[in-house]
């Protein structure tokens, strides 16, 4: 029996995207994993079903074969055609405009910027300072818009976990693979092992081998963690004081002159 859906995908941020809200969904579904040292992903037949040549991508065989790629559209395609109850998406307009908002920053900003850091930090053919700190510093500014957003919330949208959750956990539960600690962000951190913490997430996380996917590994490896994270720890210090600076600077330009003269 041909199951529903034919998830394409490797064990990365984006492939894990995609297999945990097949497995939130509770829909049938094969793991096709590619190989990227045989270039598969640019071969004639999978550009057929994503023309990007890139991961993840579905075919959706209930739907006559209907092919779907782009982690958010693969999300939302999900959620409105298997979502029945309506259990991740928006309840309302104002929650599906709120959840698409968060959909839109973590794939234009936290994959991309996250993405390039691991690129200078781990493939450059050679050391770009310029490049990791630039990027990374990037990241730990988003992480912070989620910092504050979670503040005083559980989740992304709502009271409960949506597709903004699942769309944007995956990369920034992997911060450690980018040399980045979450010791400055604890709501960020706290919302990464609640979401991580739900069953079928964790199972979507080890797809397809069911081994400990590959955050888990790095954080077993302390010292190696330890090593990683003393730059981006050091790098949030500089970031925190620049920005510190700024606002007094900015506070100072914009005071009356008035009470610059009596100061």
């Amino acid at each position: 029996m041909t199951a529903d859906v034919t998830l394409y995908a490797i064990a990365t941020p984006n492939g894990a995207k995609a297999s945990c809200m097949l497995e939130l969904l509770g829909v049938d579904y094969v793991y096709h994993s590619l190989s990227f040292s045989k270039n598969e992903q640019k071969e004639a037949w999978y550009l057929k079903i994503c023309p990007n040549g890139r991961i993840p991508a579905i075919v959706d065989h209930r739907n006559n074969d209907f092919a779907v790629w782009e982690t958010g559209a693969i999300l939302l395609y999900l959620a409105e055609h298997y979502d029945t109850e309506n259990r991740f998406g928006g309840k309302t307009a104002t929650e599906r405009s709120e959840i698409l908002q968060w959909m839109f920053f973590a794939n234009a900003g936290v994959g991309p910027m996250q993405g390039q850091v691991n690129h200078f930090l781990h493939y450059a053919p050679e050391k770009v300072p310029y490049g990791l700190k630039r990027y990374t510093a990037e990241v730990l500014r988003l992480y912070s818009v989620l910092e504050d957003r979670l503040a005083t919330r559980e989740y992304l949208v709502g009271d409960r976990l949506t597709i903004a959750d699942v769309n944007a956990v995956p990369w920034v539960r992997s911060a450690p693979y980018s040399a980045i600690s979450l010791d400055g962000f604890p709501k960020v951190a706290a919302w990464c092992e609640r979401v991580a913490a739900n069953p079928a997430f964790q199972k979507g996380l080890r797809a397809p081998s069911g081994d400990s996917d590959m955050v888990g590994k790095f954080l077993s490896d302390k010292p190696r963690c330890e090593a990683a994270f003393e730059k981006s720890r050091e790098m949030m210090k500089q970031q925190i004081a620049k920005e510190q600076a700024d606002k007094d600077k900015s506070a100072t330009d914009n005071a009356p002159a008035s009470a610059i003269t009596k100061a």
